[in-house]
């Protein structure tokens, strides 16, 4: 995978991890802001709605007004936004915050609104709460407190019970501040409790509502569900170019698989997909090869096959006419030549089909090139005893003959060199042998006529002969040169021909890394 695409992919992870927070971050802070409000309403709403249906709150519960700056107050007077006034028709209780602390209102009945001043809202409700619960306690006497507690505890949305077990005690610190005090808050925003003395030493405690939590279970779940919303959504738009992408290889895949051979993928630059493109387009025009390919080897092979098996027939039928045995062995011995023919050719067309069709499994391992250069020549000069078949190999070369080969196939690439050299030369042939450390190069060069220079790459095309004669003597089927080029190519080296600057005819020129 190429870095840069590493980098692109990690920022945009990167940026869609800081859009979910950022998201999240502001549906869980709107979220939390008006559930906060709620939860301050709903928290003081018992206490209020108790204060505004007692005729004279403010001298039932005298104590309220220096503790909590307890007021009735004309709503004309108080600076309320229409919305505001608009609650407080409607019995709603709002919060109002400034900057000395939160202010609880309730519109009465009768007029006005109510104002209660709370420096903590929960344990300043908790505390007001709880000294109410105690004037009523200490109103009603021993004998109805189950029956009052019942009742405050209803309309208040507290729980109240007696402690009248060891068990149900409060922490020693509570109990002794209750030694100075009546109502002692304890506990924490989260889940407060007062403990009440009332006045014949009885104890009572009372139990706030739970405090506010800025992440419960069903606003986790919905920052979770909305995490994954923004998550798909943004796979969703990272993948689109993806599979757009993929899309087009597939299109250009089907036009293929119709026969349109030529169609391929353009490629973009830093997407996903490009290499696959480029192997891809790779893989297409290795398709369209080996098809051309198959199409002229059929052509020419039915061409080749021809002449050989019209020889056959016609020296059978000279064999059914023959009157003597020296003409009847002579047809033997022309047919047994055809037949021979025809396997040399069968064998030049496999190889070359082998080669060209994926190549065979190539397993390079050391070998000496001079070795090989050196049988090669004995093995030619037998076969052309004509021709002067030399060998040139330096000292210099000697010192790094040895290469990473496929030494049965570097043979054949040689010997179809040496051959057609002997085919062509006048009598002159010349094997070098050029060896360094990083190259191996071999030339064979002729004294023939050379190849012309417009026909250099022509000579190593499949089939491809510079005369049209067929006959049995003129030399090859046209594949020989072939099947050098591919042995080149699955040695990850090079072939080509040029004009022997010495003996004056052709030099064909082998070129590969000596290290694979």
């Amino acid at each position: 995978m190429p870095f840069s695409f590493t980098i692109k992919l990690f920022a945009r992870l990167a940026g869609l991890a800081v859009l979910i927070t950022l998201v999240c971050s502001l549906v869980w802070w709107g979220l939390a802001s008006v559930r906060h409000q709620a939860w301050q309403e709903q928290l003081v709403e018992p206490l209020m709605t108790w204060l505004a249906r007692t005729p004279s709150p403010g001298q039932q519960y005298h104590w309220l007004s220096p503790l909590y700056d307890f007021q009735i107050t004309s709503a004309d007077r108080l600076s309320l936004d229409p919305v505001i006034r608009e609650r407080l028709h409607y019995g709603q209780t709002p919060v109002l915050s400034d900057q000395v602390g939160p202010r609880a209102l309730v519109a009465r009945s009768t007029g006005g609104v109510l104002s209660l001043r709370l420096r903590n809202l929960y344990r300043s409700i908790a505390e007001a709460t709880a000294l109410t619960v105690l004037w009523h306690m200490n109103q009603a006497g021993p004998d109805d407190y189950d029956e009052m507690s019942r009742l405050l505890a209803r309309e208040l949305n507290v729980t109240l019970g007696v402690v009248d077990r060891a068990g149900r005690l409060p922490p020693p610190e509570v109990l002794e501040q209750l030694t100075g005090q009546d109502a002692v808050f304890f506990g924490d925003d989260r889940q407060g409790q007062v403990m009440l003395r009332l006045e014949d030493g009885s104890l009572m405690r009372m139990t706030m509502p739970a405090g506010f939590h800025s992440l419960p279970g069903p606003v986790l779940l919905l920052l979770v569900v909305l995490a994954g919303l923004v998550l798909l959504i943004a796979v969703r738009l990272l993948m689109r170019d993806l599979d757009q992408n993929l899309r087009t290889v597939e299109s250009v895949a089907v036009r293929i698989s119709r026969g349109e051979l030529e169609a391929r993928v353009e490629p973009g630059q830093g997407n996903l997909v490009s290499r696959l493109s480029r192997s891809f387009n790779g893989m297409a025009d290795q398709i369209q090869r080996l098809v051309e390919v198959q199409r002229e080897m059929i052509h020419a092979v039915s061409h080749e096959l021809r002449t050989p098996v019209a020889r056959i027939r016609f020296g059978v039928q000279m064999i059914e006419t023959a009157r003597d045995g020296q003409a009847l062995q002579r047809q033997l011995d022309g047919i047994d030549n055809d037949i021979q023919e025809l396997d040399e050719l069968i064998d030049e067309i496999l190889t070359y089909a082998r080669l060209e069709q994926g190549g065979p499994v190539f397993r390079l391992r050391p070998g000496r090139v001079t070795d090989i250069v050196r049988q090669v020549v004995e093995e030619q000069q037998v076969i052309h005893p004509g021709a002067n078949i030399e060998a040139v190999i330096p000292e210099a070369s000697e010192v790094f003959s040895e290469s990473d080969i496929e030494p049965r196939y570097l043979h054949r690439a040689i010997q179809n060199l040496v051959g057609n050299a002997c085919r062509y030369a006048r009598g002159e042939v010349r094997v070098r042998c050029l060896l360094d450390e990083e190259n191996c190069r071999i030339d064979v060069e002729d004294d023939g006529p050379g190849v012309p220079e417009q026909e250099w790459e022509k000579v190593f095309s499949a089939f491809a002969r510079l005369d049209d004669s067929r006959t049995r003597n003129s030399g090859g089927y046209g594949l020989g040169l072939s099947i050098v080029r591919r042995i080149l190519f699955w040695h990850g080296g090079q072939s080509f021909v040029g004009r022997s600057p010495e003996l004056g005819g052709a030099r064909f020129s082998l070129v590969w890394p000596r290290r694979q």
